[in-house]
């Protein structure tokens, strides 16, 4: 297995752990405030924004957001370009969403954009330094590790959310 094929797999673990509560999510649970700003639909539109964002970035597409016409399904008062880093409290607690399922298939959008990204990529790709704002400079490669394991962390933080609901 190389490198290219090891964050296929990291990829789609996100999406893996989201479907695993998808059928116990409800308009309720979705928007529920457990002594936090962050809802289990804050976490997933979250999970899936910084992924896109991100990805956008590196592959230079327009993001999924905008691509496939989920900014106006999911009709939130924020920026286009907005995915949560740095949300004041009212800002996250303006995150409200209905349908769980249009949080599923704007996550299942954009993982499949990073796999279709990740399609192309050699392992020699990887190493180029895309952000050198940081010390030691990002490769290519350590950004898209970092955006599977950021979503995986908020999705894995949702489904705890759900657990204490109970």
């Amino acid at each position: 297995m190389n490198s290219v094929e090891v964050l296929k797999d990291l990829a789609y673990r996100p999406l893996e752990a989201a479907k695993s509560i998808e059928d116990q999510l409800t308009a309720e649970n979705l928007n529920w405030h457990p002594g936090h700003d962050n809802s289990i639909a804050w976490l997933l539109w979250h999970s899936a924004r910084e992924i896109d964002v991100q990805l956008s970035q590196l592959s230079g597409k327009e993001p999924v957001w905008t691509a496939q016409g989920y900014q106006e399904r999911f009709d939130l008062s924020l920026a286009e370009d907005d995915m949560g880093f740095g949300h004041s409290p009212e800002q996250a607690r303006s995150v409200v969403v209905e349908d769980p399922r249009l949080l599923m298939e704007h996550l299942e959008a954009v993982i499949n954009a990073q796999l279709d990204y990740l399609n192309v990529l050699s392992d020699g790709e990887l190493a180029q330094i895309v952000d050198r704002r940081w010390e030691p400079p990002v490769s290519r490669g350590a950004r898209l590790l970092s955006i599977s394991l950021d979503a995986f962390a908020h999705v894995s933080q949702a489904q705890y959310i759900l657990g204490i609901q109970r």
